[in-house]
């Protein structure tokens, strides 16, 4: 299998390779002017993606008049939003770490209301006619070596202590049918997932927040934050001055300094296959489940209704500090696309011919325990949300509710809710960050080479991968 970079793909036929992701960019929806001068606003939203667009949206279900001005440094969805790969996911098997800061009731809420957000995806796009490929066929949490079976097992052990059970164990036969691959060896499945077309969901968002009067000002990134009453953001060409400023930056977050230390950077690289639609109806992989494995560096995959499959790998390369340089926001690195190629071989020997047609790469917000996380930075004037771990498609949904409500000054369940804490800590300052982040990241690929070819890792890496952040997946 080889990979290119010169063929068009679809939702887009004709533009560039990375238009997969990126068509919905070219749409036809009304321009955003660059932000010149000065403006006011009673919200100013600094990130025009999947957490600033719905923020946007619930401010404006709470307040018609509300003045909502949106800031984004490129084009809304341009970030990670646009560049993830569409696997909308639940809450339910964070419910440990859920549990662990809020206790199991709030757990209980939060992963329902999750699945809900799911839902409520589904039927945004069917009301708002945006055609982002939902399909609500669920996710499967696998085994791809022996050292993987049963890792989900506390988790579902800690639900069912709880009173619910999401995940129901799935058959050999099954699970081989349903992913294409019989190097899938054990797993379960959680119904309330979905799939996406992650840019194509953000500009549908970006076209109802356009519609319902939200101002986005895109090309115009933040470039100060002035914390005067009222706050200002400056942008390369101008300024608002806003009542309320929500700070809804993603990996760009790490730039403001009460952040600066609450989470990592990682890529996530993902690539999109030729479409082999007869290929797929063959080994009976029909429908849009999103498969994962159980690994720290998570692979995760889907097929989508063209019959392509998108592969993807999250924390192959770790930011320095606050850059979120090309490497992590572009094209994938020549080494990286290899590696997506080898360990989709390694799955999928029998599509051995298949080839790649692009790859890209998205920066994620890892913060320790993998849960996002909601605070007011010093003043309740100024509120920020950050940290989805590479799992932000559902999360962002209630993210819109907790930052609106936080934004208003409400008293309600969500700016309540147990995601609304004090900002994580629990990692070194730079360099320390980068240095220990490198030996602990080849200590996990020490140890997962070894889960791969049936052999014990040695204690040292497993103490050593012990602690990197949670991923997609809890392993601790």
């Amino acid at each position: 299998m080889s990979v290119r970079t010169n063929r068009p793909l679809e939702r887009g036929a004709g533009r560039s390779p990375r238009s997969w992701w990126l068509a919905a960019l070219s749409d036809d929806q009304p321009e955003a002017p660059v932000l010149e001068g000065d403006v006011r606003a009673d919200v100013c939203i600094v990130g025009g993606g999947y957490t600033g667009l719905w923020t946007a949206l619930r401010l404006k279900e709470a307040d018609r008049s509300l003045d909502v001005v949106v800031v984004e440094a490129e084009s809304c969805g341009s970030g990670a939003s646009g560049r993830n790969g569409g696997c909308a996911l639940s809450y339910w098997h964070h419910f440990t770490p859920l549990e662990k800061i809020g206790g199991t009731e709030e757990a209980l809420r939060l992963s329902r209301a999750s699945a809900d957000a799911v839902v409520e995806i589904g039927t945004f796009c069917e009301e708002h006619r945006i055609d982002a490929d939902y399909r609500r066929d669920g996710w499967l949490w696998t085994a791809t070596n022996p050292a993987q079976v049963g890792r989900w097992r506390a988790t579902v052990d800690a639900i069912g202590r709880a009173g619910a059970a999401p995940f129901v164990t799935v058959g050999e036969d099954e699970l081989v049918r349903r992913t294409g691959s019989r190097r899938h060896l054990a797993g379960v499945f959680e119904a309330s997932a979905a799939s996406v077309q992650p840019a194509a969901l953000a500009r549908g968002l970006r076209r109802v927040a356009l519609d319902r009067g939200v101002r986005i000002f895109e090309g115009s990134p933040m470039v100060a934050l002035h914390r005067t009453t009222p706050l200002r953001v400056a942008t390369t060409r101008g300024l608002v001055h806003a009542e309320r400023v929500v700070l809804a930056m993603n990996a760009w977050s790490a730039r403001i300094r009460e952040l600066r230390n609450a989470f990592v950077i990682v890529s996530s690289d993902v690539a999109i296959t030729a479409p082999i639609p007869e290929r797929l109806d063959e080994l009976g992989w029909t429908d849009g489940v999103c498969v994962s494995d159980s690994r720290l560096m998570v692979h995760y995959y889907r097929s989508t209704s063209a019959g392509r499959i998108a592969f993807g790998r999250g924390g192959a390369r770790l930011a320095y500090g606050a850059r979120v340089d090309r490497s992590l926001q572009g094209v994938s690195p020549p080494s990286d696309a290899a590696w997506l190629e080898r360990s989709f071989r390694a799955l999928y020997p029998h599509l051995g011919d298949v080839t790649f047609e692009s790859t890209w790469a998205g920066p994620i917000d890892r913060p320790v325990d993998g849960l996002p996380f909601f605070a007011t930075l010093g003043r309740p004037d100024l509120v920020c949300g950050v940290g989805f771990a590479g799992n932000g498609v559902v999360p962002c949904v209630l993210a819109g509710r907790v930052l609106s409500s936080m934004a208003l000054g409400l008293d309600d369940e969500w700016s309540r809710c147990a995601l609304v804490r004090d900002i994580p800590g629990g990692l070194p300052p730079e360099p320390l960050r980068t240095i220990g982040g490198r030996v602990v990241k080849r200590a996990v690929i020490r140890q997962e080479a070894a889960e791969d070819a049936g052999r014990r890792p040695s204690w040292l890496d497993t103490r050593l991968a012990a602690l990197a952040p949670s991923g997609l997946v809890p392993l601790k």
